[in-house]
């Protein structure tokens, strides 16, 4: 029988009260066979009933009852919270699992611990740890497989009774490096994912953006899988869009120039660039939706052209296009506000002016401080965001990770620098109440006037308060009677 040296903070206290009946479950034991550091532990308590288990815990921390229908609470003690089950099993109901919460959830304390790891979806998931002396409890080959770095199912058959787990094949493949049993493939491809809400289905593509190395590795899994087709059908469409092999050398694995093997890199260069920047979650995720969307608008817009001496593939204003097609997929899967960066706001504006970056570069002998103003507000002040989108985009063309800004972006990053262009710079400087000092009333007017006068600042003519006031007072005279 195996045993395992570990632990963690609240491993005596759970010992202490509930001795060889509890285990950790799930990811943390996977983890530690990998050698990797696991921020959860799920725990599971065998052999107790929940009142019993909730009265020991009540005395140490805090409790909460949230999942107690489905045999797991919350517990909290020195600012760490633990999940903690009792066995259970998962069933379908009589109609299958159409959604998520069609599964019928049975908590049973005196269910066998290997009955509750069957349940569980993938062998390297379904092993526990009793934490009184180490003993490794796994029934289905969890560390030959974690240790080989593969994705099996532990119970086929019981499959398709939760869809969210196709989903999480492609996370797992591509945060943990895991290879995708063959198998899995044709039993995903026809588990109907329709059921599940928005909100799951958020939380497995954020993770899997935000924690991958390479982000490119889990949406081709999706893309195998069937996720793409049932959900991201825009994402989908990609793969049959070809682009001119001149400028996008890149290919997908058969050789084929798809704009889908450009979004796969140009996602792994955001990635890239986001950590190398230091970006907070929330800032990283922006960029790598945009990075993942920026491109949707080449569906509608990829045709043949006879340019510079040859036929040429072309996409002009696929940026227009893909902004709008970026709105209907965020609005669709209701991506609002998250980690206090509104995403669904920012994410279309980043996409829309992805090309304005280069287009700076490109007239960089003549371009003014007017333009930099201009994209700078067209992006409300994310610069950094604006100039690592453009950056990935370019890097999206080659399958090797870049390690920072490139010629082109730190020329941007300085030009910004130099001219003082900035979130501060681009704020208005005359605002409705100084209006109103100048007899303005609030209305119509005074909105096309506001509007008027940020032009005229983004524009450089004025970079001043009083000379916004002044350029105010000459417009209001001009349009008196």
């Amino acid at each position: 029988m195996t045993k395992l040296r570990f632990d963690f903070p609240g491993r005596a206290l759970f010992v202490r009260l509930f001795g060889g009946d509890v285990y950790a479950v799930g990811g943390f034991v996977r983890d530690l066979i990998l050698g990797r550091p696991s921020a959860e532990v799920d725990l599971l308590v065998a052999r107790r009933p929940l009142e019993k288990i909730v009265g020991q815990l009540e005395k140490h921390g805090r409790v909460d009852l949230v999942g107690k229908s489905f045999g797991i609470i919350k517990f909290t003690v020195r600012g760490t919270t633990y999940d903690i089950a009792l066995p259970r099993t998962d069933r379908a109901g009589a109609r299958g699992a159409r959604r998520h919460k069609d599964i019928l959830v049975a908590a049973d304390p005196g269910l066998p611990v290997e009955k509750d790891l069957e349940r569980r979806d993938f062998r390297a998931n379904s092993m526990a740890l009793r934490l009184v002396d180490g003993t490794l409890i796994d029934p289905f080959e969890g560390r030959k497989d974690a240790l080989a770095r593969r994705i099996r199912l532990t119970n086929p058959a019981a499959f398709p009774d939760d869809p969210l787990r196709v989903v999480r094949v492609a996370r797992f493949a591509s945060v943990l490096g895991f290879k995708v049993d063959p198998s899995i493939y044709p039993a995903a491809r026809v588990v109907d994912l329709c059921g599940l809400s928005v909100e799951r289905v958020n939380d497995e593509m954020f993770k899997l953006l935000l924690d991958s190395p390479r982000p490119s590795v889990g949406l081709e899994e999706m893309f195998r899988l069937g996720v793409l087709d049932q959900w991201f059908p825009e994402l989908q469409a990609l793969a049959l869009v070809i682009q001119d092999s001149v400028f996008h050398p890149e290919t997908d694995a058969f050789g084929h120039h798809t704009v889908w093997a450009h979004t796969k890199l140009s996602a792994d260069q955001a990635a890239a660039l986001g950590r190398t920047a230091g970006l907070p979650a929330p800032k990283r995720l922006a960029l790598l939706l945009a990075a993942l969307y920026h491109d949707l608008g080449k569906t509608t817009t990829t045709r043949w052209e006879f340019k510079r001496g040859r036929m040429a593939v072309t996409s002009c204003g696929h940026d227009i296009q893909s902004e709008r097609a970026a709105r209907r997929v965020l609005a669709r899967f209701k991506v609002q506000t998250w980690g206090g960066v509104n995403i669904g706001r920012l994410v279309p504006l980043l996409i829309r002016t992805h090309h304005r970056a280069g287009e700076l570069w490109t007239n960089r002998a003549e371009v003014t401080k007017k333009a930099f103003n201009r994209l700078a507000a067209d992006v409300q002040g994310e610069i950094e965001l604006a100039v690592l989108l453009d950056a990935a985009d370019r890097a999206g063309r080659g399958t090797r990770l870049v390690r920072g800004l490139d010629r082109q972006a730190r020329w941007l990053v300085r030009k910004f620098d130099e001219l003082r262009v900035n979130r501060e710079t681009i704020k208005p400087l005359v605002m409705g109440r100084d209006l109103i000092g100048l007899g303005v009333p609030p209305g119509p007017e005074m909105g096309r006037l506001l509007k008027k006068l940020y032009k005229a600042q983004l524009d450089n003519g004025f970079e001043t308060k009083a000379g916004g006031l002044e350029k105010a007072r000459r417009l209001i005279e001009r349009t008196s009677p």
